[in-house]
């Protein structure tokens, strides 16, 4: 198992896409000066050719990146349909600010874009719209963008932003009882204080009806040792007619937590949002936090981040497949993938004094060395786990009831996926090629002779491309540890990170986790401390395609189904 070679890596661009723009911004672009200026002087042009209103631009927040400032919210809808249909981009994150205290006395929505081509520039676009707090609308983008449907119900909820459009006039983030009229992210919300609980009608599910139609519902409380989260089946049968799925039971308001304090401080709730993504929340965290220091971490700090998120990745990936064997009551796997996964965790003992690596990451380096002796354990272990792994990969893939159930179990559709902005192994196992580590470098790949990176694709979508992409990169990650420790030189770990940080200062990252891209928003105040952190993590934007492929599933599966994503409520509802 381990000499056979990785999936052929796929690129596959969405109907459309190819970059012929409608023949009215068509006319305009062809007279317009300067063609050779650059995609980022094209970009600028095409937006405001295709507005009403003012578009000012700037360079930032990252010297590769571009802000751009619409006059008119009204020219949103636009703007966006070029970035995704011409420039091809795909939405990152929505970030919603509350800036009524400052000169322009509103609020402010961000809408972040990346690039989605393999071989495309590592840069975010950002859309700025001013929105009027005493009539905080904007145009809702769900329709057109499907990923943007969760971010514009929750700055909904949160900000009181409403998305005027929007198909689904339902809570997100709030639950039962919270009051109206009160907006827990903005400015004169005193997070300390208990809100009044008020008296509540029952959330409206989706259902569907029919002769031979029943519901059942699951959760959100569950046997398992897990967070909450309801699951409501509309089905036929066995059959899955819609799967309706509300999170957000346990949302702590870390965000809201973050603001005003020390970004120094903050880090460590950045680095808990999550306990099994502790490495890659507290890195990303880091990387923004260094963009507005203007400090550039050593390099052997940047390997020994690389290390820890690659051994990261492997106790996630190496215990998800034994999850994934417990949805097809194939114990054997379940056991031996727990196994492999403590063998991993006692190892990250060795090295952090913790089981989930916290602690190696911080602000400005890295805290803790990795002797040559430690070297030495984690090439032995990562050795023996290999060759376990590859045991236990062959029995999986040679027993035909097991095979037969991940086969077409859960199909999420290559256009579904990109339509949601799905990441990581979920959106690689459906035949898109995006890895954070290529496409925004971060850690040991932003040297200047990175390692090569063997971005794994599948093209099935089904829970067994799922399996299939997390073994290959198992492999990789393997593979990767063991180059990043042959490039570690001796030199410092970190450099110092002085406070006050400059203020009004915005950073951006996006780490590949275990579970996908996650992008981390920090932007500091006039004291230089916190004024506004958000985290997109891949799991919020992974859910809804849950609910999308278990209705290609029987109700017996959806277990199989749920765990081939293994998506995380902590990051989630943090």
């Amino acid at each position: 198992m381990a000499d056979q070679p990785l999936i052929d890596v796929t690129v596959h661009s969405p109907p459309g896409s190819a970059g012929v723009p409608p023949a009215k911004i068509a006319a305009k672009m062809a007279s317009l000066p300067g063609k050779g200026r650059g995609v980022e002087r094209l970009l600028i042009d095409v937006l405001r050719a295709g507005s009403v209103g003012s578009v000012n631009a700037e360079t930032g927040p990252r010297p590769s990146d571009i802000t751009v400032r619409l006059g008119e919210k009204n020219d949103l809808a636009s703007a966006v349909a070029m970035l995704t249909g011409q420039f091809t981009m795909t939405l990152a994150t929505i970030v919603a600010t509350d800036e009524t205290a400052m000169p322009d006395g509103d609020l402010k929505v961000r809408y972040v874009f990346e690039h989605t081509t393999a071989d495309a520039p590592d840069q975010f676009v950002t859309l700025v719209v001013s929105v009027d707090a005493t009539s905080p609308e904007v145009p809702s983008l769900t329709t057109a963008v499907p990923a943007a449907n969760w971010h514009e119900r929750e700055m909904r909820d949160l900000f009181g932003i409403i998305p005027v459009g929007h198909p689904d006039p339902r809570t997100l983030v709030l639950h039962d009882g919270w009051p109206q009229g009160i907006f827990p992210f903005r400015k004169s919300f005193d997070g300390s204080q208990r809100v009044p609980v008020e008296p509540a009608d029952e959330f409206p599910h989706m259902v569907a009806e029919g002769e031979g139609v029943f519901e059942i519902p699951v959760g959100p409380i569950h046997a398992g040792i897990i967070e909450p989260g309801h699951f409501r089946f509309t089905s036929c049968g066995e059959t899955v007619l819609l799967l309706d799925a509300r999170l957000f039971y346990t949302h702590r308001g870390l965000e809201k937590r973050m603001e005003g304090i020390s970004p120094l401080d903050a880090f460590y709730i950045a680095e808990r949002i999550c306990g099994v993504c502790s490495v890659a929340h507290g890195l990303g965290y880091c990387e923004a936090l260094e963009q507005i220091a203007g400090v550039d971490v050593p390099k052997r700090a940047r390997l020994i981040r690389s290390i820890a998120l690659e051994l990261e990745r492997l106790y996630n990936h190496i215990g998800d497949i034994g999850n994934i064997c417990a949805g097809a009551a194939f114990h054997y796997g379940t056991a031996n993938g727990m196994r492999l996964k403590e063998r991993l965790q006692q190892m990250n003992e060795r090295l952090a004094g913790n089981r989930f690596l916290r602690g190696i990451v911080i602000p400005g380096g890295v805290r803790l060395e990795i002797p040559s002796h430690l070297l030495e354990v984690i090439s032995v272990t990562l050795q023996e786990v290999l060759v376990e792994f590859d045991s236990l990969m062959g029995r999986i893939e040679a027993n035909p009831s097991v095979v037969d159930r991940f086969d077409d179990t859960g199909i999420l559709q290559n256009q579904a996926a990109q339509d949601l902005a799905v990441a990581g192994v979920a959106a690689r196992a459906s035949g898109v090629n995006r890895d954070a580590r290529r496409d925004h470098p971060h850690a040991a790949f932003l040297e200047s002779n990175p390692p090569k990176l063997n971005v794994v694709t599948a093209m099935a979508g089904d829970a067994m491309a799922r399996v299939t992409v997390r073994a290959q990169e198992v492999r990789e990650s393997i593979r990767l540890v063991g180059e990043f420790a042959r490039r570690l030189t001796p030199g410092p770990l970190k450099v110092c990170m002085n406070e006050p940080l400059p203020s009004w200062r915005i950073g951006i990252s996006a780490i590949e986790s275990p579970r996908g891209e996650a992008v981390h928003w920090l932007r500091t105040d006039a004291e230089g401390r916190v004024d506004r952190y958000h985290l997109r993590s891949p799991s919020y934007h992974n859910w809804p395609a849950v609910a999308l492929a278990a209705e290609t599933s029987i109700v017996p599966d959806f277990p199989l189904v749920n765990k081939s994503f293994e998506l995380c409520y902590s990051c989630t509802d943090r």
